[in-house]
């Protein structure tokens, strides 16, 4: 018996971009949507027509790639740009249209209010189809692990045992300094003075550190991420990270209200709870939280 044959790569056929993708496509949602909607109303960076220059991209052409890979699980810039290349549904989604990756990536810096209304706006339409009950909502949240290092957050503490530990050792240091110009050894005291001089470096940074959390009002700042924080994960297991808060409607399992916040869940229900109502519209409605968010002054407040 023989192997399944394939097509030849070499057959010539005649075909669209449209006759490859299902009438019941989710992209063709996507289309639809964004064509239907005002970028400028919603508050987005809209890219204007220039008559001299090189043609810009349509704004609307990466709002379809964001939206598109927040449907597949696809956050990174460089393989959504990749993406563009090989995928025949963002072929069509796009029309053969191929940005770069930090054109894609400077969309989603430039317009984060934009897409924040967006969210509002795809929860109307939620509600208006009749996918979202408004009833019961579940809050939860997930920490999600930042880039910024344990090492490279601070506190007042921390900063305090840094600089004690800088004082401590430059006294030390020029100490064996005094005994070395006694007996006269150059090496010695080239080395010793190197020590002090990047001691002093770094006790500079530190006071720009300090100086830098009491301008906050925050009782911790992080240097990589600076809206990260130390979080207790689980247990006792503390990471520098962002706390996700979403709000999901039972009826079909929908997100209505989502953000990240610096705080753990302990003190974030109220905000979280009340934007649901917000976006939804709603007059009252029965919230499940676990445990994690019991506190007397969130729940007053909702």
């Amino acid at each position: 018996m023989q192997h399944i044959s394939g097509t030849s790569r070499q057959q010539l056929q005649i075909s669209s971009l449209e006759d490859k993708i299902a009438s019941d496509n989710p992209i063709r949602f996507i289309e639809a949507f964004v064509e239907h909607i005002s970028l400028e109303a919603l508050g987005f960076t809209v890219q204007t027509i220039k008559s001299e220059g090189r043609p810009s991209f349509d704004t609307k052409l990466f709002l379809k790639i964001y939206l598109y890979g927040y449907l597949n699980g696809l956050r990174s810039s460089r393989k959504l740009e990749k993406e563009c290349f090989h995928n025949i549904e963002l072929q069509w989604l796009l029309e053969a249209i191929c940005p770069n990756y930090h054109s894609i990536s400077d969309f989603r810096k430039q317009n984060p209010a934009g897409l924040r209304k967006l969210f509002k706006l795809f929860v109307s339409f939620l509600k208006d189809a009749d996918l979202v009950a408004g009833e019961t909502i579940a809050i939860d949240g997930a920490k999600s692990r930042a880039h910024n290092s344990k090492k490279a957050n601070f506190n007042q503490k921390k900063i305090d045992k840094h600089l004690a530990y800088i004082e401590e050792r430059t006294q030390e240091y020029l100490t064996e300094l005094e005994t070395n110009d006694v007996k006269d050894n150059t090496v010695t005291v080239t080395k010793i003075q190197e020590k002090i001089a990047r001691l002093k470096k770094n006790k500079i940074r530190y006071e720009f550190l300090e100086e830098k959390l009491k301008a906050s009002g925050e009782p911790q700042i992080s240097t990589t991420d600076s809206d990260s924080r130390a979080l207790l994960v689980q247990g006792v297991v503390v990471e520098i990270s962002y706390n996700v808060q979403a709000a999901v409607d039972n009826k079909h399992n929908l997100v209505v209200a989502t953000h990240t916040i610096n705080r753990n869940d302990r003190n974030a229900l109220a905000a979280i709870a009340i934007e649901a109502k917000e976006n939804l519209e709603l007059e009252t409605y029965t919230a499940l939280v676990d445990k994690g968010y019991h506190n007397g002054r969130e729940i007053t407040e909702c």
